[in-house]
């Protein structure tokens, strides 16, 4: 467990940081709160008796500050695009790992473009996407590859019974939009294509108890950045039930509502993965409640086994580059269902 060690959670007032502090709590680290939001910061910082402090990402000296003394950072601030740059840079300074939420397509690119080199050369960890999108469908595709060296496609699709975004979720998904303009991205042939037609409809064929059910598909989401960072596999591709882009597109769709005394609302999720190759193909399932929620325990398993050396290289990495991807899954027990038994068969 934690036994007292700080750690820096920049943007830890926004709706994902707060369960990431408490889960930090509860795993006996002591969160340092950090963001630029002073009064914010004070109202989480006086609710869990802790140390804020103010830090903005067009002040380097301030993040400095807020990274000092501690034993990494935890970056749950977007949108990424413009928050993960500094942190990194500040967290190179100090020394220290970099874990983010980030969801962000794009942003995530950017981190392994400009930091796998120097990660590597400084003995840095900088975890990327440690989040519910990129962190999770990464360690399934992972455990489901199991053996195998590599696969012709990957296949991540998601059920959830709705999804009311974050107003950190709409910010971030406009920046994404802002940068793409009219391009929608997917990874085809173990490159990056840029297409300008709708993305297809069609029907996907979840296990049991939910059965068939229409999906947006090529629906790009992070996991389509992480997954071929380690893997051997030249098409990756996501999918959304219908409903829940229905949910995130429409611009009335309210926040999510606490319905437990953890603040976790009443959405569930089921995310399924199938990798195919040849004639064969493996599969994982993990199903929760709560996509925001789920993050907080994901990042700060990953912390926890960073921290106590429990990874299998320095480095920029992905979650199932870094980690034992089945042992990571299964330690997340109590907050997920998992069926980590992959099938094989004929595709």
């Amino acid at each position: 467990m934690g036994s007292g060690q700080l750690v820096t959670v920049f943007g830890a007032y926004g709706h994902t940081g707060r369960f990431v502090v408490a889960e930090l709590a509860a795993r006996g680290f002591i969160p340092v709160p950090s963001g630029r939001g002073a009064s914010a910061l004070e109202e989480l910082a006086d609710e869990h008796g802790l140390d804020a402090r103010v830090a903005s990402v067009e002040d380097p000296a301030s993040l400095d500050r807020a990274l000092a003394g501690t034993a990494a950072v935890i970056n749950c601030a977007g949108p990424f695009a413009s928050t993960a740059g500094p942190v990194i840079e500040a967290a190179l300074r100090a020394g220290i790992p970099y874990l983010d939420v980030a969801a962000e397509l794009e942003a995530n690119l950017d981190t392994f473009a400009h930091y796998s080199e120097r990660a590597r050369r400084a003995g840095a960890v900088i975890i990327p996407a440690m989040a519910f999108f990129g962190g999770l469908g990464d360690l399934l595709a992972t455990a489901a590859m199991g053996d195998w060296t590599e696969a012709d496609e990957a296949h991540i699709a998601y059920a959830l019974s709705s999804w009311h975004p974050t107003a950190g979720t709409r910010l971030s998904g406009a920046v994404s939009r802002e940068r793409r303009g009219a391009n929608r991205p997917r990874y085809r042939g173990g490159q990056w294509e840029h297409r300008t037609d709708a993305p297809p409809t069609l029907e996907w064929n979840f296990p049991g108890p939910m059965g068939p059910r229409p999906v947006i598909g090529e629906f790009t989401m992070a996991d389509v950045v992480t997954v071929p960072q380690h893997l051997s596999i030249p098409d990756v591709t996501t999918y959304m039930t219908t409903e829940a882009v229905r949910d995130i597109a429409a611009p009335h769709t309210p926040a999510p509502v606490a319905t437990d005394k953890s603040g976790r609302s009443d959405q569930t999720f089921l995310v399924y993965v199938v990798v195919r190759s040849g004639g064969s193909e493996r599969r994982a399932t993990a199903s929760g409640q709560d996509i925001y929620a789920v993050t907080a325990p994901l990042v700060t398993e990953a912390l926890e086994r960073v921290l106590t050396g429990r990874i299998k290289t320095p480095g920029l990495a992905s979650a199932g580059e870094i980690f034992d991807a089945a042992d990571f899954l299964h330690a997340l027990a109590p907050h997920i269902a998992l069926d980590l038994h992959p099938q094989t068969g004929t595709a």
